[in-house]
């Protein structure tokens, strides 16, 4: 059996933690990662029989959420209360490799949390919204939760309207609508580690890659872990760029015409209802 701590998949997983912390993103114990691994590359450092405990599924509170739909599904997951800065110094401890037990109320610890520990207290938001996204794209295998600055920032002062903040963000960066052509949902602020806001959330993450948490922060959806850091990157540098302006008379924006050039050129599919001009609106399909 090969060393756990030599996988690919750890290693960038670390990595990536390391990266959200460096950025400011994740603050103390702030935010959390869920990768979907594939069975037959775990099985190649873990013996899949081997569960180390069964810990009950549960967020901040009790959830009646039913993880079945999952079952048989591993994860690597960050931990509760565990702090991104010690992730790749201190990986077992601070994360672990969880399979979605068959009840759907449970999951088996195959590795990690050495210390006692457990997932996020957001694992159940997680799991709706990587069955949300499945139900999408069955290649979204990561979802990740972050407190950006800017883009936390930005849901102080901006209309929280998902076509206007989508349009706002596109504006930003000439890479914006390619990157997101999707656009980004957008939530009032919610009690967070409870089913409610993980059930609105899964229901945004239909739509959407990117789900604004106003006042709180970001969860983003990706194939794997560059594109989905990629995502909620490019969002965040629209932001910031939106802040520095500030209440500054704008002389010079991306216009809905070179939008749609950028459109043209990587033929993509966005969010025409979000556009302003009607010419363009009528392309919404």
């Amino acid at each position: 059996m090969k060393n756990i701590l030599e996988a690919p998949f750890l290693q960038e997983f670390c990595r990536t933690a390391s990266n959200m912390y460096r950025l400011g993103w994740d603050e103390r114990n702030g935010g959390n990662i869920s990768y979907l691994l594939k069975k037959e590359e775990v099985a190649e450092f873990l013996d899949l029989n081997h569960v180390v405990r069964v810990i009950p599924f549960a967020g901040v509170h009790n959830t009646s959420f039913d993880a079945a739909p999952l079952a048989g599904k591993i994860f690597l997951v960050t931990g509760t209360g565990k702090y991104f800065k010690n992730v790749e110094r201190d990986p077992a401890n601070n994360i672990g490799i969880v399979r979605i037990a068959d009840n759907g109320k449970e999951v088996e610890l195959l590795w990690g949390y050495e210390d006692g520990g457990r997932f996020t207290s957001e694992f159940p938001a997680h799991m709706m919204s990587h069955i949300a996204r499945l139900s999408v794209d069955p290649e979204n295998r990561v979802i990740l939760h972050c407190h950006p600055t800017n883009l936390l920032a930005m849901t102080y002062v901006h209309e929280l309207d998902e076509a206007k903040f989508s349009h706002t963000l596109w504006e930003m960066s000439t890479e914006c609508i390619v990157v997101f052509p999707d656009g980004v949902g957008v939530l009032p602020w919610m009690l967070c580690g409870t089913d409610t806001i993980g059930m609105a959330t899964a229901e945004k993450m239909k739509e959407f890659r990117t789900v604004i948490w106003s006042l709180h922060g970001v969860y983003g959806a990706g194939k794997n872990l560059d594109e989905c850091f990629g995502l909620v990157e490019t969002c965040e540098k629209a932001a910031t760029i939106y802040n520095i302006i500030g209440s500054r008379p704008i002389k010079n924006t991306l216009t809905e015409d070179n939008m749609k050039e950028l459109i043209d050129l990587f033929g993509i599919s966005p969010r025409y209802d979000f556009f302003v001009e009607e010419k363009y609106r009528k392309l919404a399909k």
